[in-house]
């Protein structure tokens, strides 16, 4: 089903339709995975009558969420070195959130959203090895599920990882491992489901005074500017040039297709919408102290060569991530490898109008350079982005990448290896220009009293459900509407399950 128009969705069937320039309860800016994780818990956990989301593509999750843009993992700290224990176990509660949210679904559903696979990380060579063996020991209490892996186990598991010609590798090698759980996830169909889980929601529920409540998604559409307007924002709209707006499956609903509004009256807006989040909230004045690295990464394809993900040791003086094998969950017989990290000066990968876009949240000065300047001087970090560099010429990177995937199957060769075209995302790596840092986590900007920009690199798709969480319970308080914490509790977080294991 296309149209030369976006999609709205229809309010749900039954009860009184709100007046079509009534403000909205909630505004939610940006389509991807953490928007519309959003906008499935304020369906479901709270009796706000009328909720909007607006994204600028035809579809949703068209950009980091994108399947073929992210590693398609759940990182819940146990194989990740780069998380202190602290920060692995605060990730491991709303990485399991996704767990928990899949198992409200429909099997055939969540058969598309989340897969079972084993997974280990992989240390290589004596200083490796002992560093694993002592992250086993402390991170072990707290992930009961590992297992310290030596060589003959490790050939077990991935007999690609451990043998050459069928014998044992010569370097020493160790493994933490996690034998079954879901690990791989395709986020590009969770935010469709979550969508799915919003409107089956709405249908079945109404608002306090008995009214029907409302959901409608602006799909194709541009957010041009956002005002205060004494209690409520303004928000102005506009079609997305060049967008030829379509349906996503299970998003096109039979109903009334409609132009996008010129404006939206909003009691409160949320703009998950990756690096132009800070690019639309620095167009208001706020983030000011912020500037943008985005940092591209690529893949390359080789044939089934894991049986599930294989990650290696992080190096501590690295803020980028480690070469990993991922079996792909859109093209079956296949491993991903990657990814690389290139420091690119683009907001979207593959779209060059976004450099412009760039610019304006680069605001290079002094203290950008003085960070470029503590990154450079590094010269693992210096080497690293070379390194990176002649990654993506094209005779030379295949070479280049086969030095490093060797480390993980080492009898990997030259012809095995295929540069995935149109692969890898951008993520907004921000630098904090108060204290002329790089940040590795994400940023929340609470501009106003019900304005919020969210910034959100990896791993921020498995901590979608978490953020929103945060950010319903910030709505809750300033809009007076009803939460159900205790279902929100027990259907994402597990509190009820775990409470009766442990009662």
């Amino acid at each position: 089903m296309t149209s030369d128009q976006p999609h709205v969705v229809p309010p749900a069937e039954g009860g009184s339709a709100l007046a079509a320039d009534a403000p909205v309860d909630v505004l939610i800016v940006g389509g991807g995975v953490c928007g519309t994780a959003l906008l499935f818990e304020l369906a479901r956990y709270t009796d706000l009558k009328r909720m909007a989301l607006v994204e600028r593509y035809p579809q949703l999750a068209r950009v980091n969420s994108r399947a073929t843009n992210n590693s398609q993992t759940i990182h819940c700290g146990d194989i990740e070195t780069n998380y202190t224990l602290e920060k692995a176990l605060k990730v491991k509660r709303t990485a399991e959130m996704i767990v928990h949210y899949a198992e409200l679904l429909e099997p055939a559903q969540r058969q598309r959203c989340v897969f079972r696979t084993p997974k280990m990380v992989l240390a290589v060579g004596q200083a490796e090895c002992a560093a694993l063996r002592e992250r086993f020991a402390r991170f072990s209490p707290h992930f009961p599920a590992m297992e310290l892996l030596e060589k003959e186990q490790i050939a077990t598991w991935e007999p690609n990882v451990a043998l050459v010609d069928g014998q044992l590798r010569p370097e020493e090698l160790v493994a933490i491992g996690i034998r079954s759980t879901y690990t791989a996830v395709d986020y590009e169909e969770l935010s469709e489901s979550f969508v799915q889980q919003a409107r089956a929601a709405i249908a079945e529920s109404r608002a306090p005074d008995g009214a029907r409540r409302q959901l409608d998604l602006h799909l194709g559409t541009t957010v041009q500017q956002i005002t205060h307007d004494g209690e409520l924002f303004r928000v102005r709209l506009a079609a997305t040039p060049g967008c030829q707006p379509g349906c996503t499956q299970g998003v096109a609903v039979a109903g009334p297709v409609s132009a996008p509004p010129r404006e939206i009256l909003a009691r409160h807006v949320v703009v998950n919408a990756g690096a132009h989040s800070l690019l639309m909230a620095q167009r208001m004045g706020f983030g000011l102290q912020y500037s943008c690295l985005p940092v591209a990464g690529s893949f390359y394809f080789t044939p089934d060569l894991l049986r599930g993900k294989v990650y290696t040791l992080q190096n501590d003086r690295l803020p980028f991530a480690a070469i990993h094998g991922d079996p792909d969950v859109r093209a079956p017989g296949k491993t991903r490898f990657g990814p690389t990290a290139l420091l690119l000066p683009l907001l979207e990968r593959y779209r060059p109008a976004s450099f412009w876009e760039f610019l304006q949240v680069l605001r290079l000065d002094m203290a950008v350079l003085a960070v470029f300047w503590q990154l450079l001087r590094v010269a693992d970090i210096r080497n690293y982005i070379l390194k990176n560099l002649l990654f993506e010429l094209p005779w030379l990177r295949r070479r280049l990448f086969l030095a490093d995937a060797r480390k993980i199957v080492p009898g990997m060769r030259l012809e095995d290896l295929r540069f995935a075209e149109g692969y890898g995302g951008v993520r907004p790596q921000l630098i904090d220009k108060t204290n002329r840092t790089l940040m590795l986590g994400e940023a929340s900007i609470a501009a106003l009293p019900g304005l919020v920009f969210n910034v959100t690199p990896s791993p921020g798709g498995t901590c979608c459900l978490g953020n929103a969480a945060r950010d319903l319970e910030a709505i809750a308080e300033r809009l007076g509407c009803r939460f159900d914490r205790q279902r929100l509790a027990r259907e994402l977080y597990g509190e009820a399950a775990l409470a009766a294991a442990g009662g």
